[in-house]
């Protein structure tokens, strides 16, 4: 079963959008406020209709502007999660779970709402209003009610936003143990991207309501399809620079930045001459020894930031004391005690070759050094 989708509008929220989800799968789509992610949710189970485009599920067409079909949403077989949840206040959990299994004989639904409460780990809640509830509990009822209605698709809009870091996790945890037994689409919407990177088998970056990348979520971290997606996905060293030399046979390009040249692996596509956005992942900056300051990439650089947090830490460091042109890079958090990472203290960084991504130059960093996803942009 593969749930896609293709979406057009010009207002109130301008879409331009395309999606695929396949059984089992669950995608994320994340992007900045207003880019039109939870309209696309409203899409697709038919509490919006757009100007143009379709809807479709497995072999079911559930929209198609050009042939006058909108399913109306009682017919579309869609679990929605809400972002308040949408619980009916005057009723307890199980109420409002059996408020979902309408498709059973009344005398099934009670054992039925039970069965999903159990799953979302509500045993024992089943006369509980949702005022005598906790966040994460309401969640979970929510949940259980779009799972009752057997749905061919999960729709998730930010669920987990209104509640506590703690709760979260959780929350998270028990969401990866439950989807390994659903066999359905999944879409979820969320700001958080370590939550996306977490959850999902692949990640939808939108912006202005146009899809502008779907990837797995190392691919998109690792590969971004343009400067606007690094920014959007908040890949922190992301830079200006301009390409100096083609060497096929060392499959080598040589691009200029800070008036010194790096290697990147060889990526013809940009012409020598050519200003060019480039990206490093953090996890590509590495923190080498002084003897070893002579290797191929490696810059000295000024710590400016050290934040540590679960045995890891992640610091920044500014290459030539210039703050545009700062480098973020992570390692355990004993390393850098033992190697008295402290701001102030400048350090060697090797920036690997094999991970420099050529993009084409952003007009957000043009005649910048570079910018950073983490508040120190210029």
């Amino acid at each position: 079963m593969t749930l896609s989708a293709r979406l057009e509008q010009t207002a109130p929220i301008p879409l331009a959008a395309e999606i695929g989800c396949a059984s089992g799968e669950l995608l994320a789509l994340v992007g900045p406020s207003g880019s039109g992610k939870s309209t696309i949710l409203r899409c697709l189970a038919g509490l919006h209709r757009p100007a143009a485009g379709h809807v479709r599920c497995a072999d079911a067409t559930w929209f198609d502007a050009a042939r006058g079909i909108d399913v109306r949403p009682q017919e579309r077989r869609v679990g929605f999660v809400f972002q308040n949840y949408a619980l009916f206040p005057h009723l307890s959990a199980l109420a409002n779970v059996v408020q979902a299994l309408g498709h059973l004989p009344p005398a099934e639904r009670a054992a039925r709402a039970r069965h999903w409460l159990a799953r979302c780990n509500l045993d024992g809640f089943d006369d509980r209003r949702p005022a005598e509830l906790s966040g994460g509990q309401q969640q979970r009822v929510a949940l259980a009610r779009a799972l009752a209605r057997e749905p061919q698709v999960l729709l998730l809009d930010e669920p987990f936003s209104a509640v506590d870091q703690v709760t979260r996790r959780k929350l998270l945890r028990q969401l990866i143990e439950l989807r390994r037994s659903l066999a359905i689409p999944i879409v979820l919407v969320t700001h958080d991207l370590e939550e996306a990177a977490l959850l999902a088998d692949r990640m939808t970056v939108l912006h202005r309501g146009r899809t502008l990348q779907t990837a797995a979520p190392e691919t998109m971290l690792a590969q971004p399809a343009s400067a606007l997606v690094a920014r959007l996905t908040d890949q922190p060293n992301l830079f200006e620079g301009k390409v100096l030399q083609h060497l096929p046979a060392a499959d080598t390009t040589l691009i200029e930045w800070l008036g010194r040249p790096l290697a990147a692996s060889h990526q013809p596509a940009f012409a020598v001459g050519e200003t060019v956005s480039w990206l490093v992942p953090e996890a590509a900056v590495v923190l080498v020894r002084e003897h070893q300051s002579e290797r191929e990439n490696t810059v000295s650089a000024v710590v400016s930031e050290r934040l540590a947090w679960r045995g890891h830490a992640t610091v920044s460091a500014r290459v030539d004391g210039r703050r545009e042109a700062t480098l973020n890079f992570a390692i355990g958090a004993a390393v850098a005690q033992r190697r008295g990472i402290v701001p102030g203290m400048r350090v060697p960084l090797q920036l690997q070759k094999s991970a420099i991504r050529l993009l084409a130059a952003d007009v957000a960093i043009a005649g910048q050094a570079g910018t950073t996803g983490k508040g120190q942009s210029t």
